[in-house]
């Protein structure tokens, strides 16, 4: 489970985010801050794990920029999504200084605020898959997007609809099995380096989740498995 900070110092908006929140499988407001000190004493709490941090900017005598930087100084790792109606230059380029993973200006709608956040595990989730990266996770990491829509129209050269659908509905059956592209090549009764190419495109729209284990001779082997909150547009491609 994430746990979620949100700090703002309006009652009504901070419940109308905590209610967002717990929209969001996965998701947990774990406390709510009106000030900046409230917000550092929960943040710097041994005893109290938070994973996010919805910030606002304009609060009552204070600026949210200013939680930032004492963010930063307690080491502990914690990301931050501004939400506010701040959308001045200054405001924003200060945000990215500090690292602030995405920025929402008031008002905004549900499924911006849902992007938002699962963008977030998105990337969390990658993070977490790896002791060690290559240059391409790196670049994953970096330089992904959002999530594409599916779009058979748009799959890249190399790859045909017929050999996808066989392996989206392979994975379709095994939702909770985590496989290598060994496994799912024998399965499916094609070749490995094809059945790589596939994986690899799943993982990059963030189909499948994809960790590596090292062997005895230290060779790295990749194992997915299906992102649970990506059943409905793998179903898209079994089509």
């Amino acid at each position: 489970m994430i746990n979620v900070l949100i700090v703002d110092d309006d009652a009504m908006v901070a419940e109308l985010n905590r209610c967002y929140v717990a929209r969001i499988p996965g998701f947990n407001c774990a406390a709510v801050a009106s000030t900046l000190a409230q917000a550092s004493a929960i943040i710097q709490d041994p005893a109290c794990t938070i994973d996010l941090v919805l910030l606002d900017v304009y609060m009552q005598q204070e600026s949210g920029l200013d939680l930032l930087p004492v963010i930063r100084a307690t080491g502990r790792p914690v990301d931050v999504i501004m939400i506010s109606s701040a959308s001045d230059r200054a405001t924003i380029q200060t945000s990215l200084h500090y690292g602030v993973v995405d920025y929402l200006i008031k008002p905004f709608q549900f499924p911006r605020f849902e992007e938002a956040l699962l963008n977030w595990r998105n990337r969390y989730n990658q993070m977490e898959a790896h002791s060690y990266y290559e240059q391409a996770d790196v670049d994953n990491l970096l330089h992904s997007g959002p999530p594409e829509i599916a779009d058979t129209r748009r799959l890249p050269k190399g790859l045909t609809q017929q050999t996808l659908r066989t392996i989206c509905q392979w994975i379709d059956a095994h939702p909770e099995q985590a496989f290598s592209t060994d496994d799912l090549a024998n399965a499916v009764g094609i070749s490995r380096v094809s059945c790589r190419k596939y994986l690899i495109w799943l993982a990059q729209i963030n189909i499948l989740f994809t960790t590596i284990h090292y062997g005895a001779t230290g060779r790295p082997v990749y194992h997915y498995r299906l992102q649970a909150d990506q059943v409905g547009l793998l179903k898209q491609y079994c089509q």
